[in-house]
């Protein structure tokens, strides 16, 4: 017997990113990331000693700078 998952619980890019990925990824300096994880605007999660950034928090702060220039979602 085979199983499948559903095609929305198939990954298709990292679930999570070191602090200079998030860079890339947000195009952003090292200092702004740590600034936003400090003001809470960009949650993290930790494994052991190293801090990590889920791809969803990563889609829900391009989301709230969305909302906040008035984009309609």
């Amino acid at each position: 017997m085979t199983l499948t998952a559903p095609e929305s619980d198939v990954f298709t890019g990292p679930m999570l990113y070191r602090v200079t990925d998030a860079m890339r990824v947000l195009s952003m300096s090292r200092t702004v990331i740590y600034d936003l994880i400090r003001t809470g605007r960009l949650r993290t999660v930790k494994q052991g000693r190293t801090r990590l950034i889920p791809a969803s928090a990563i889609t829900e702060y391009v989301a709230l700078l969305e909302r906040e220039a008035g984009v309609k979602q």
